[in-house]
């Protein structure tokens, strides 16, 4: 469509010129997109609408019309929404040029990519890496030379705690071994030995 003056400007939209030929009905687009109703599509002045008139095939990237426009009708896309690839949009370079941050508080917001809805999501860093608390177990006993056994925490594995006697550490399973919650020593500490169970930290 021609106009009087300059063209309109469309700021911030991008827009493309497809040319008719009363045979074609698949254009390709200037830009993916990722739904009908991110572009706003017009054949000779006439709005279309949108999976009546018209559809996208190829990811986005192609514009198929129901019926094929005519030769001299003017098509215009306006993009109301690209489909952006977040891989080239979140480039190193994009990333670099950010001004760093040392510490990072608890309701800060992070961008992610959620691939199950295929789009941008914010956490905060509460939730994106939420504090861990460590909680360590010490037992300590005195043998008596016939007590082989102790008590450990249910779940803990024989890799997973430190046994010392007399400060001398203790070789898992050739030492010791575990079975549910209960240590049992190859033999049995003497009177007076001291008994040192410590396991290893664990979510807590």
């Amino acid at each position: 469509m021609a106009y009087i003056g300059r063209q309109p400007s469309y700021g911030a939209l991008e827009t493309q010129n497809l040319t008719a030929d009363s045979s074609t009905t698949t254009f390709t687009l200037d830009y993916a997109v990722g739904s009908t109703a991110s572009v706003l599509v017009s054949v000779a002045g006439v709005i279309q609408q949108p999976n009546t008139g018209y559809s996208l095939s190829g990811g986005g990237n192609n514009i198929v019309f129901s019926a094929a426009p005519t030769t001299g009708d003017t098509i215009f896309v306006t993009f109301l929404g690209l489909n952006r690839d977040v891989g080239s949009f979140l480039s190193t370079g994009f990333i670099t040029t950010q001004t760093a941050e040392s510490s990072v508080a608890q309701d800060d917001l992070i961008l992610i990519y959620d691939t199950s809805a295929s789009a941008l999501r914010k956490m905060t860093k509460a939730n994106f890496a939420p504090t861990v608390t460590l909680t360590y177990v010490t037992r300590t006993r005195t043998g008596n030379g016939t007590l082989a056994t102790d008590t450990v925490t249910s779940g803990v594995a024989v890799d997973n705690v430190l046994v010392y006697v007399n400060g001398l550490l203790q070789q898992p399973t050739a030492d010791y071994t575990i079975s549910g919650t209960t240590l049992t020593h190859v033999v049995a500490p003497a009177a007076s030995d001291k008994i040192v169970i410590r396991e290893l930290p664990r979510e807590g």
